[in-house]
């Protein structure tokens, strides 16, 4: 994207810029629109709309509200932020299986010691950087249009949004493959189709009624769905062979499978910054949410393993999605077995409902940023982003049939090409905007990010490489119909067939948001 570095940009003129090309090695910085007019009578968020043949150089308008009026939003508290993160990410250790049977105790168990470190710890520390200086729910969307433009920016956010989707997809399938043993006629035909479009529904309106609901429900979700894993744990120790943890097989590694699984269990740490502006005091609550939540996830992959793989005699080829249910059956009786398979079930709707609310705000986000068309910005009477979450859903019914192995492959491979969008956009706000506020600071200098970030990189190009050619195909062709696609809504916008919004309470894209906490850095 030609162009050079403009000093304070208005997003309401930038998203109506035709889409730039890629940047050149010769241009210092994203040329992201005209210079910002001033906004005359800027009307609040729920106005009227305005007429459709106002002039094209003028401000946009509020965003409007479906209800008629401002909805009263309750914001997040740290405990059920933790909770919402812990299902972003985690959500337990089911579906975990699959590293043993890719590769074995060991490197099962080694995996998830290294690629927290690796992949979790520095996604988790951009995140909480960037969010705090943004503290809005475009989150990584404006992170990217801050640094590269909003052509770019819109396609983070396509990519991020469809990678949601297809793992959320991926949510009734493990649901049901976790009942299908007790249930056999859930595992195909029209009682497997509609139990998946019942299981949508119900979800969809528990996010319909609210994030602080979605919040309490994973709260309750993740004390119910870990205490069997707990138990399982405790039944275990007599057993516990450690010997057992260390077999390996290196000439008998699935690495595609293997690291997939790995990378699809410790990633989305950045969902998280799409609700960020529904968060009580984000500057100090974000990070320490993410620290609490990084412990959380990786002791709740680890003990479990630890006690399955330690007191099971191994048997790689029965390691597959649903078969801690099995080894709880062995250790512990049928009892646990139906407990294991309860806490899945219920898993899988606390895992649901919070990708869902990270991808329904995200759109919220962008319209208010101008890039989507307004009615994406309409709440509920709830505060929710009623038309986000119909998308949402719409999008999980249609990836639903996909198997469990492509819809880990393909939201991978999308998510690897919005990570290198994001690395890379943090370090340019480092270095184009060193002072601007930011509640929580990254403790390493520029030099140190880029250190943190290379074998992350690495992760990355490893991923991708190990991805089949279908998968690729599939995700290259995702990714083409997001170039196109926004350009042709700026095209719908300048034909005036639809109406985009900016909310005028939003600064510019290059200029940064007040501090939301006191100035000295969080560390955490």
């Amino acid at each position: 994207m030609a162009g050079t570095q403009r000093s304070e940009v208005a997003l309401a003129a930038a998203v109506r810029d035709p889409p730039p090309t890629p940047p050149s090695s010769s241009s210092g910085s994203a040329d992201i629109g005209q210079e910002q007019k001033p906004a005359q009578n800027a009307e609040p968020a729920t106005c009227a709309e305005p007429p459709m043949g106002a002039e094209e150089g003028t401000e946009h308008q509020g965003l409007p509200d479906s209800s008629g009026g401002a909805p009263s939003l309750r914001k997040l508290s740290m405990v059920p932020l933790i909770f919402i993160i812990f299902y972003e990410v985690s959500g337990g250790p089911f579906g975990i299986e699959d590293t043993v049977g890719a590769a074995g105790p060991l490197l099962a168990i080694v995996g998830f010691l290294a690629l927290p470190v690796i992949w979790s710890i520095p996604e988790a520390l951009i995140t909480a950087e960037l969010g705090t200086m943004f503290p809005e729910n475009s989150g990584f969307v404006v992170w990217v249009a801050s640094a590269l433009g909003p052509y770019w920016g819109f396609q983070q956010g396509w990519m991020k949004w469809l990678s949601g989707v297809i793992d959320n997809a991926l949510y009734p399938v493990l649901f049901l493959d976790y009942l299908k043993s007790a249930v056999p006629a859930l595992g195909g035909g029209a009682p497997r189709a509609v139990s998946v479009v019942g299981l949508t529904a119900l979800l969809t309106l528990l996010n319909y009624r609210g994030l602080t609901v979605v919040g309490w429900a994973a709260i309750c979700i993740g004390v119910f769905s870990l205490t069997p894993f707990l138990v399982m744990g405790l039944i275990s120790i007599p057993k516990l062979r450690p010997a057992r943890w260390l077999a390996v097989d290196l000439h008998d590694v699935d690495w595609n499978l293997y690291l997939n699984t790995l990378f699809w269990n410790l990633n989305y740490w950045d969902s998280v910054s799409t609700i960020s502006g529904e968060v009580k005091n984000p500057g100090k609550t974000l990070p320490k949410a993410l620290f609490y939540a990084v412990i959380f996830v990786v002791v709740g992959y680890l003990y479990p393993l630890l006690a399955g793989t330690g007191a099971v005699p191994l048997d790689r080829g029965q390691w597959t999605d649903g078969y801690f249910a099995d080894i709880a059956k062995l250790l512990g009786g049928a009892w646990l077995m139906w407990w294991v398979q309860a806490a899945a079930a219920v898993s899988n709707m606390g895992l649901f409902v919070a990708e869902m609310s990270s991808d329904s705000y995200q759109l919220l986000g962008m319209a208010e940023r101008g890039m989507l068309p307004a009615f994406f910005a309409w709440r509920s009477r709830y505060g929710t982003p009623l038309i986000g979450i119909l998308f949402s859903a719409s999008g999980v019914l249609l990836l639903s049939t996909m198997s469990f192995q492509e819809i880990v492959a393909a939201e991978n491979f999308l998510y690897c090409f919005g990570m290198l969008m994001e690395f890379l956009s943090f370090v340019l706000l480092r270095v184009r905007m060193p002072d601007a506020p930011r509640p929580y600071r990254v403790p390493l200098g520029t030099a140190g990010c880029v250190a943190m970030l290379v074998p992350a990189t690495a992760l990355i190009a490893a991923v991708l490489a190990l991805s089949t050619l279908k998968v690729a195909l599939i995700s290259l062709g995702a990714v083409a119909v997001g170039l196109v696609l926004q350009p042709a809504l700026r095209f719908v916008e300048k034909k005036r067939w639809l109406r985009f919004s900016v909310n005028p309470d939003l600064p510019g894209i290059d200029v940064t948001h007040q501090p939301v906490a006191p100035d000295d850095p969080l560390v955490v």
